[in-house]
């Protein structure tokens, strides 16, 4: 009798994904709690009194410790000294002491307290940083305004607060992320690891429509408005994130006692394998992609529903319409979910009909949910269709980037479809503003092409990273990326805040602002982008660093 003996978990087509799944979903929960304040940036003016500058710095400080104090550099070295499964634990526990703070910053209860008094007298100067114009706070300021000195208030406390609890976030956030790609590569190497990447990414970026859906929910429950609200909906589900996190601790163990893996002993790290990474021009072009098309998407994430409020001319229905009950918002979710499930779904069937058939209703729920969200004249849920995709395309290109190859032409294509979504924003959906129907319509396009094109950065550019660097330093390569990555997340959502502010003298209304200059410059980063992409595939050619050839060898 012939028996079919599984050697590992790894080996198990069902154990892998299984692993796959409890990181996937931490970091959907980690991507709720990052943008958590994006879709209620107008409350956050009237509830708190955040001006764009105030709410810009504050989603700038998520990765100002991993930029200026390296600490994304010492959590590669951790990653590669103590193993996947112990940074995984530790990246989630350091989320949600981040988390618990600025959810405390928000509250009423912080409201009055001699901590705010605290934070309101200090901070409003930082040596060095305040001289380099790189601080994450700032005080009160002198400004001439129509040949006026008026004096510009400063931070608000509950902003400061709110920044060193999304800073220590950002920390464990940032830390989560190296370790999810370091883990995917341990558990799907030489199997289908960018179709894993991608799955995991697009799961994942569900986390921003919940956020879009669910944040202004909770804000406005039960007829009265608190911001507070939603921030403990993301702290609820970071508890969870770390609960699945112990659990792949669990597998991830098992795993290396059946492999034989002392991944903690093995290959300690040296400060000078560093040289084989920072020597290497495809990885710096890798590198740099990564930066210049991630700070064109994560910062506009965190003003694109105000920027739809601004352009779009929206209706609130009427209060006793059923497209004002609260109960609106579960159906439209779960009409979402479906839309993922099917299309995420429809990538594993290998009958023709069962595929075709899943598409086929993950388009009619597209389409219910797009409805839906006209119907309730509401921003969020308009902007919401962003991840969902991707979520449908993102596994169909790691797939390919798999079997066929082509990662550095996919980039190029995702820079140019980046470039004119931000341009389609800035110039051709104002020309809209009036029109109901044909406004939400072209915003509805344009948000499904630039999640497309986002899901081209997780299939084609992270399993990439393993053709540049030794297995050993994986771990400090990813992290090397992330620093650099985060300068732009650090820096352009601060700008963005600076530069609406700048443009908008006078306007107290948050649903009056222009974003043209804003659209333009993360446009522009797009055109860099493409150049580099292109510089990529000379380069590739040129050293044969297999960039364009497939995953699996068949």
């Amino acid at each position: 009798m012939t028996q079919t003996i599984q050697k590992t978990l790894r080996d198990s087509a069902a154990m892998r994904w299984t692993a796959l799944l409890l990181l996937a979903l931490a970091m959907f929960c980690s991507y709720i709690f990052m943008d958590i304040l994006s879709p209620i940036k107008d409350l956050m003016l009237s509830e708190r009194g955040w001006d764009s500058s105030a709410f810009g710095t504050m989603q700038g400080s998520e990765v100002f410790l991993n930029v200026f104090a390296f600490f994304l550099i010492f959590a590669g070295i951790i990653l590669d000294k103590m193993g996947v499964r112990f940074t995984a634990v530790l990246s989630a526990v350091v989320m949600l002491v981040g988390a618990v703070i600025k959810w405390y910053a928000v509250t009423d209860a912080f409201i009055g307290t001699g901590l705010e008094a605290w934070f309101t007298n200090n901070l409003n100067y930082i040596p060095v940083f305040d001289e380099l114009g790189v601080s994450p706070f700032y005080g009160p300021r002198t400004e001439i305004v129509n040949g006026m000195e008026v004096v510009v208030p400063g931070m608000p406390a509950s902003a400061k607060l709110a920044a060193c609890g999304f800073m220590i976030f950002g920390c464990g956030c940032e830390m989560a992320g190296i370790t999810v790609s370091r883990g995917i590569v341990k558990w799907f190497k030489g199997r289908e690891m960018a179709l894993a990447m991608g799955s995991e990414m697009a799961l994942a970026r569900l986390g921003v429509a919940t956020c879009m859906i669910f944040s202004p929910f909770f804000a406005r429950l039960g007829g009265s408005i608190s911001v507070s609200r939603s921030v403990a909906f993301g702290v609820v589900l970071l508890c969870i994130a770390l609960i699945m996190t112990i659990v792949y601790f669990v597998m991830d163990k098992k795993l290396d006692a059946q492999t034989g893996e002392a991944e903690e002993k093995d290959d300690p790290f040296k400060i000078s394998d560093l040289g084989q990474i920072l020597t290497s021009s495809g990885f710096w072009l890798v590198a740099l992609l990564c930066v210049l098309y991630y700070s064109a998407i994560f910062p506009f994430q965190k003003y694109a529903v105000n920027m739809l409020q601004c352009n779009l001319t929206l209706e609130t229905p009427a209060a006793d319409s059923f497209w004002a009950q609260p109960d609106v918002t579960i159906i439209q979710y779960i009409i979402m979910l479906l839309v993922a499930g099917f299309g995420f779904a429809s990538n594993f069937q290998k009958q023709s009909n069962r595929k075709y058939i899943l598409l086929a209703l993950s388009i009619l729920s597209l389409i219910t949910y797009c409805y839906m969200g006209y119907m309730r004249q509401s921003a969020e849920s308009i902007f919401a269709v962003f991840p969902l995709l991707a979520v449908l395309i993102t596994p169909i290109l790691g797939s390919y980037v798999d079997h066929k190859g082509k990662a550095a032409s996919m980039l190029v294509l995702g820079s140019l479809l980046l470039i004119a979504c931000h341009l389609t924003f800035a110039f051709i959906l104002p020309m809209f503003n009036g029109s109901t129907v044909g406004g939400v319509i072209v915003a509805y396009a344009t948000i499904l092409v630039l999640g497309s094109s986002f899901s081209l950065v997780p299939a084609s550019l992270w399993p990439s990273v393993p053709k540049l660097v030794d297995a050993k330093i994986i771990g400090s390569a990813y992290a090397l990326i992330f620093w650099i990555q985060n300068i732009g997340l650090w820096l352009f959502p601060l700008l963005i805040g600076k530069v609406l502010d700048k443009t908008n003298p006078g306007v107290t209304d948050p649903t009056q602002y222009d974003y043209t200059w804003p659209l333009i410059m993360l446009a522009s980063l797009g055109v860099a982008a493409l150049l580099l992409g292109l510089l990529l595939k000379v380069v590739d050619k040129k050293k044969g660093l297999g960039l364009e050839e497939p995953n699996i060898k068949e």
